[in-house]
């Protein structure tokens, strides 16, 4: 029924008179056009996928629009083309680094749709939009810090690390979402999350360490972070260059950079402290598990980020399927091909997979192809070579942890590029 819905309007689509939208006001549709524009940046759309999307919604609303997005803010011009001369509008949004929130994407998109077919007027289609605004509930905040309890659980199961180290990974990742949501109302306190976060992982971390049972430190601190590292932004940021937004991916690129510096300084201030207090934790590298802890953990990993990414509940069995697919993907061709052939294979077939339903489903293709490279992105090494090198004060150390995320990044981008060729997405989310 929803397939015949979808083709029925498609068909509709097709018979829609220009007249149609021109009868609305022209300040109207520049109107919803900002608010679309401001709503999809503030779900974590990139540069390039943002201004693709507004210029398609905006040829079917018949106005002229030409818009200019950065990580922190937007410029759009509209004009008229009955009337080019006298009708020209500008607005400079200032706007929060976006957040991947695949729900809300979902939905503002199939407002976009439909106002496009005309079975959704705009004052219908701002009702809907801000009825998206709804604070969260206090259920919803739990499951948010429970979200990346369980991610830091997980990760440190994926690296088969002992019960000891998965224990107090998990702990830190719940006094670390705690704290993100604590934070959220608090500007000054929202600046420095990333820092508070990272000392408070590596004072735990190193408390366990020299008062109760030996730890692979500096693991657990990365895996305790896990849901704050730029690891998806930096794979955004060298997108948007590749695709000539050089303006976006150059602040995008300094934004993750300056994340993982803020992380750095919060460990490093940690493992500080606790050499102050005169405490010697106990390092000790050991990765004992089964491979069944590894399976139970990949399942619980797509599902933590399945709460991360806000996908819809019926959304969450797709969103778990990527990700468990993406770094299934990644592994097995990984030990077959070499890492970095892992990582293109996997990113490839993703954002193909994801371009696909797109096509087929009329849904944002994001919603398989985020999920799908979670896993795969370079954050974890980036903050591990940083610490590493400030730690053994080896400018070496830092040059090869570098070269890493170099051979991440350079894999995954060419696998999304590549994947867009393989089968070219149909819509621009």
């Amino acid at each position: 029924m929803r397939s015949f819905a979808r083709h029925a309007t498609a068909f509709a689509l097709l018979f829609i008179p220009a007249t149609f939208f021109a009868s609305i006001s022209f300040a109207d549709r520049a109107a919803f056009l900002v608010d679309l524009a401001a709503r999809l940046h503030r779900y974590g759309t990139t540069a390039q996928r943002l201004e693709g999307a507004i210029i398609a919604v905006s040829r079917k609303l018949h106005v002229d629009c030409e818009p200019w997005s950065n990580p922190t803010g937007m410029i759009l011009t509209f004009n008229d083309p009955s009337r080019p001369e006298e009708t020209e509008i500008t607005r400079v949004l200032r706007l929060p680094v976006g957040d991947t929130d695949l729900h809300r994407l979902a939905e503002t998109d199939r407002i976009a749709e439909e106002v496009m077919a005309g079975t959704l007027d705009l004052r219908q289609a701002h009702e809907q939009m801000s009825a998206l605004d709804r604070p969260p509930t206090r259920p919803w905040r739990i499951m948010q810090v429970l979200g990346y309890g369980l991610a830091a659980l997980a990760v440190a199961g994926l690296l088969r690390l002992p019960w000891m180290d998965i224990a107090v990974a998990g702990f830190n990742g719940l006094i670390i979402g705690a704290l993100s949501d604590y934070a959220t109302h608090r500007p000054r306190l929202r600046e420095a999350t990333e820092a508070v976060a990272a000392m408070l992982a590596g004072l735990i971390t190193a408390l366990v360490a020299s008062l109760i049972a030996p730890l692979n430190q500096n693991t657990v601190i990365i895996a305790s972070l896990i849901v704050l590292l730029p690891g998806l932004a930096l794979t955004n940021a060298v997108n948007e260059l590749t695709s000539q937004h050089l303006a976006s991916g150059t602040a995008r690129f300094a934004g993750a950079v300056t994340t993982v510096l803020k992380l750095t300084v919060g460990a490093v201030i940690a493992l500080y402290i606790t050499n102050l207090l005169g405490l010697e934790p106990w390092v000790h590298a050991s990765r004992p598990q089964p491979a069944w802890v590894e399976t139970c953990s990949l399942v619980l990993a797509a599902f933590a980020f399945a709460v991360l990414f806000r996908a819809s509940r019926r959304d969450y069995p797709l969103v778990m399927l990527a990700a468990a697919s993406g770094y299934l993907i990644a592994r097995y061709a990984g030990e077959s091909l070499g890492s970095p052939s892992g990582i293109f294979l996997a990113a490839l077939l993703l954002t193909a997979a994801g371009n696909a339903y797109a096509r087929w489903w009329k849904r944002p293709g994001a919603i398989i192809r985020l999920p799908g490279i979670i896993l795969l992105v370079p954050g974890s090494t980036s903050l591990r070579g940083l610490l590493s090198m400030i730690q053994q004060q080896d400018a070496v150390v830092g040059q090869d942890a570098l070269l890493a995320v170099l051979n991440v990044l350079l894999a995954l981008v060419a696998g999304l590029l590549f994947g867009n060729l393989l089968l070219p997405p149909g819509r621009n989310l």
